[in-house]
């Protein structure tokens, strides 16, 4: 295969994944990873590509926020499968926070219908999802929502999140790095996952293997604030071995 039709079908798969890893494309074509890096600075030079962690991510993933309609296509079956295996970390009676996101919105699909728990969210779908579940008190925060995940935001949602101390809290992030942790785009986003990370008494992140090595704007969390990570078997071994090196549990779904 020429390098051309190697960069050809990486920027494909690119878009079509959310990312790629220099291992899995070292492996598809047959050659090693040094090439591979190669391939990814030339592809980031031309601007279809930006390099991350073990990686390279669409530079349009890096431009802009896909919505919620968007967002609930990529990764699906992964996300179903974080959100089972995270059903470990849900106790049997108490309270529960969970953060605005499609891996979470699969979590609350998936809650049983037969425990008590008050759960607290500042996600609109998710509220609206488990309102009709009779043994669940299910509070709503309040704030500016924000069209990209209907989600509550700003200060206003934080000060209301600030005054719970639920048993844990699921949160989701746009990024995950040992040297940055947990990041987002948007400074009305961080602000309410921060809140979040801080009253909880366990926190467990759910995310996708598409997220880590990402980085972006607003740092809302340290890897060591972060209990555990739910996340897919596409994650490096590497990584993983980092980032629980670094204080966090990595479950593989």
């Amino acid at each position: 295969m020429y390098a051309e039709e190697r960069h050809r079908e990486i920027v494909e798969r690119a878009r079509g994944e959310g990312r790629v890893d220099v291992s899995g494309l070292a492996s598809r074509f047959e050659v090693s990873p040094e090439t591979v890096r190669r391939d990814l600075s030339v592809l980031e030079g031309q601007g279809l590509l930006r390099r991350t962690h073990g990686g390279a991510v669409p530079v349009e993933r890096v431009r802009f926020e896909p919505g919620v309609d968007e967002r609930l296509a990529v990764m699906a079956e992964e996300k179903r499968r974080i959100a089972r295996a995270a059903l470990r970390f849900l106790p049997q009676r108490g309270a529960v926070l969970l953060d605005a996101g499609t891996t979470t919105g699969a979590l609350a699909g998936m809650m049983p219908v037969d425990r008590e728990l008050t759960v607290v969210t500042n996600c609109l779908p998710i509220a609206t999802l488990l309102a009709a579940r009779p043994l669940l008190n299910v509070v709503i925060a309040g704030g500016r929502i924000r069209a990209e995940t209907l989600a509550a935001v700003d200060d206003l949602a934080a000060g209301f999140l600030d005054g719970f101390v639920p048993d844990v809290a699921f949160v989701g992030a746009n990024g995950v790095t040992v040297e940055s942790g947990l990041t987002t785009p948007d400074l009305g986003e961080a602000a309410a996952k921060r809140a979040m990370v801080r009253s909880a008494r366990r926190v467990v992140l759910l995310a996708d293997h598409t997220k880590v090595g990402q980085e972006h704007f607003v740092r809302f969390a340290g890897i060591g604030e972060v209990d555990a990570i739910v996340t897919d078997s596409g994650i490096e071994e590497e990584v993983a071995r980092e980032l629980e090196a670094a204080g966090s549990e990595v479950v593989r779904a």
